[in-house]
């Protein structure tokens, strides 16, 4: 591979992009370098860039003086935004890692990447590149699809789309009853109110088809009106609401607030009208132009969820054994219902070249596309 491609995003103007083409450079003892075949792109990722300085996710790949885009003032300015997908070992000079080997992980917008492989084990391996030290190991790990118990090659896209989704919706389900659903649950009389804005996106409606397997819980989707029938339609919310629908949630039903968009007016609305909000759940950002802090609000204080934390918890409690073979049991229950022969929850469309990617990234991040399309990309 002569050169590297990289798709560049101004930090603070995600809607200004550049491409930049440089040579590749020699590659270190104990590298690999990997061909990056094609990445999902949807409002997950947006919020990697929405909260990029604040979660350090602009650090997984920074941009450096021989990825820049020269010319257009300091590099600092300029990130590659992470993304989920698969690629091959094109060239490898760790004993460990053989070239052809096929990889899932986090790569950058770009269609190639070195990496440094260490703890190798038959499933996967880490990178150690200095850089990534500090930042949380989930997002550092490349599984090897030899041996991925997820994996299968006739559902790559699905798996770049989804996987790392439903596995935060697992974590965000799981975290919420962990903690008893914060009180909302503790009459058995009253359903707890589950409500979840940005209803038609992908993490959003992973976590509505985790909790609408509980009992005492009713599940409330958000959403705008051009989306009512979609999330309508996946059979995962027992309501669906507009977002100037919010009185019709009684004011003083024991809720949870579980807020993917980050719209800060409406997360204040949601404060004001619900007197018994047990607990304010930050996730994403997919309302990127309306995005906001959380003071002066009624009720309990948004927490940012981590879900690495959760995995950690999970971890520690039932080994990795154990969390891994639960979530293998409900993706393969998820992915059942989202591929449905009848009626699919995702139609794929793929994305191959500089300007078809960069009309993609704009219309995921306009947020007005059709919730129902999954965006499969490759430079």
């Amino acid at each position: 591979m002569q050169n590297t491609t990289d798709f560049l995003v101004r930090k603070d103007q995600l809607a200004t992009t550049r491409v930049r083409t440089v040579p590749t450079v020699a590659l270190p003892e104990g590298q690999v370098r990997v061909a990056i075949h094609h990445f999902a792109l949807t409002s997950n990722n947006i919020t990697y860039a929405a909260f990029g300085d604040a979660m350090n996710y602009w650090g997984f790949f920074p941009v450096t003086p021989t990825n820049a885009a020269a010319g257009d003032g300091d590099d600092s300015q300029w990130g590659r935004i992470p993304v989920w997908g698969f690629g091959s070992v094109v060239e490898s000079r760790h004993p460990d890692v053989p070239v052809g080997e096929r990889l899932y992980g986090y790569f950058p917008m770009s269609n190639t990447v070195d990496l440094t492989p260490a703890r190798v084990s038959p499933l996967s391996f880490m990178d150690a590149a200095p850089h990534r030290a500090e930042l949380h190991p989930v997002y550092n790990q490349y599984t090897r699809t030899a041996t991925d118990p997820f994996y299968t090659a006739d559902t790559e896209d699905i798996q770049a789309l989804l996987r790392p989704l439903f596995i935060t919706s697992w974590l965000i389900d799981d975290f919420l009853a962990d903690n008893a659903f914060f009180g909302a649950t503790a009459n058995p009389e009253v359903p707890g109110v589950m409500l979840l804005s940005s209803a038609s996106s992908k993490t959003a409606y992973g976590t509505a088809f985790q909790m609408a397997q509980r009992t005492g819980i009713e599940v409330v989707g958000l959403t705008s009106p051009g989306n009512v029938a979609f999330c309508e339609s996946l059979g995962c919310y027992h309501r669906v609401l507009t977002y100037d629908q919010l009185d019709q949630v009684a004011a003083d039903a024991p809720c949870v607030y579980v807020d993917f968009a980050g719209n800060a007016n409406f997360r204040k609305a949601v404060h004001a009208h619900c007197t018994q909000l047990k607990y304010s759940s930050s996730i994403g950002g997919t309302h990127v132009t309306e995005l906001g802090g959380g003071r002066d609000l009624l009720g309990p204080k948004p927490t940012l969820f981590f879900a690495p934390a959760q995995i950690k918890k999970r971890n520690t409690e039932w080994g990795a054994q154990g969390l891994g073979a639960r979530l293998v049991q409900s993706w393969q229950a998820f992915t059942t219902a989202v591929t449905h022969p009848q009626q699919p929850w995702i139609t794929v469309q793929h994305h191959s070249g500089q300007q078809a990617v960069q009309a993609a990234y704009l219309q995921v991040l306009s947020g007005k596309g059709d919730p129902r399309l999954g965006h499969m990309l490759s430079l």
